[in-house]
């Protein structure tokens, strides 16, 4: 009887055991671009960063000539893609991009300050402002230098 029950019985602990396990699974992690909200929020950032970085006589002068709507939208393609949105890049590579500028450390940290301002005036949590700063410093030798 015993032979019997068990052949019956531990089928369905097992279902019921791995069914167990499976809620105990952790949730999978959010992407960083669900993380800051998204398109609109990343866009939101954006916008007040360019506002920065127009105001910042260390660097604006850079941006002097630029066609300003473009550069928005290629910066929030830029992080919607680098953050594991949906988005597509359709801009230049950053060393073609930054080819004959000279920009110094100097002036890109002045850049990362303009930036992490947006992100603190939009109280963008410390994880996630480490985690995009993380990724696009990851850029700064494609940028400095060229």
């Amino acid at each position: 009887m015993f032979a019997r029950l068990s052949r019956t019985a531990l089928p369905f602990l097992l279902a019921i055991a791995l069914a167990a396990c499976q809620s105990m699974a952790p949730a999978p992690q959010k992407s960083l671009y669900d993380r800051l909200g998204g398109q609109p929020a990343i866009t939101a950032v954006v916008d007040d960063f360019v506002a920065n970085v127009a105001a910042d006589n260390r660097i604006n002068g850079f941006f002097a000539r630029t066609d300003i709507p473009r550069l928005k939208r290629l910066l929030v393609e830029q992080i919607c893609n680098a953050t594991g949105g949906p988005c597509t890049y359709t801009g230049r590579s950053m060393p073609e991009a930054h080819r004959g500028m000279h920009i110094t450390d100097a002036q890109f940290g002045a850049l990362v300050e303009d930036l992490q301002k947006s992100l603190n005036k939009f109280k963008v949590p410390d994880n996630e402002q480490r985690d995009l700063l993380t990724i696009l410093g990851s850029l700064k030798p494609q940028i400095v230098g060229q």
